[in-house]
């Protein structure tokens, strides 16, 4: 299969046009309530390197507020004045990896996906520039990596099952390069997969 950027574009609008409203990012989160879900956004960074496909990813610092030392995308909650997932995502990128959001081109979304710790998020695709230089925000991140999308892509490198109360399957990978890749990141990560038929 050629994953090329057009393709991964066709098929992450299919895949949210499948989905129907409830994947258009922020319009159905009323803010002012607390008592809804809080926006937030991360980017889902594709490179290409060594010839093939990879995902970035970091690993939190152990002074963030939540998900510490955790694998992660780089993202977070929204802003005020942000009406859209990508402003966020894009947002904080620049602020963890100090990359300029020109040297991103955004492909698509994947739905929005309910978190433990009560966000609303919004994975953002996008294609990183690559090599790039970073500058990386020390006080949250702790390690840059990426791992091949065929590696990812192997059912043979991850676990999937449920926990007592989940209606969802837990899904965790094996190591990779020492990193350990689960949770709601790894679910975003299988989701991506299955939209591209991988």
């Amino acid at each position: 299969m050629n994953l090329t950027e057009e393709y991964i574009a066709q098929k992450l609008q299919e895949a949210i046009e499948a989905a129907g409203p409830l994947s258009d990012g922020y319009a159905e989160i009323d803010l002012t309530d607390e008592t809804h879900l809080k926006c937030a956004a991360v980017l889902v960074p594709l490179v290409w390197e060594s010839e093939e496909w990879h995902l970035l990813y970091t690993r939190r610092t152990e002074r963030v507020e939540s998900h510490k030392g955790q694998v992660s995308f780089p993202g977070g909650g929204c802003d005020e004045g942000e009406i859209t997932p990508e402003q966020t995502a894009l947002r904080e990128v620049e602020e963890e990896l100090g990359i300029n959001p020109r040297h991103i081109r955004i492909l698509g979304r994947l739905t929005n996906m309910i978190t433990v710790s009560s966000f609303r998020v919004t994975p953002v695709v996008g294609i990183l520039s690559w090599p790039t230089v970073m500058r990386i925000g020390q006080e949250e991140v702790e390690r840059v990596f990426t791992i091949p999308l065929n590696w990812l892509a192997d059912s043979r490198n991850r676990w999937e099952f449920t926990m007592p109360g989940r209606k969802r399957f837990l899904i965790a990978y094996h190591p990779y390069d020492g990193e350990l890749l689960w949770g709601a990141t790894a679910r975003m990560t299988v989701d991506f997969l299955k939209i591209l038929d991988l």
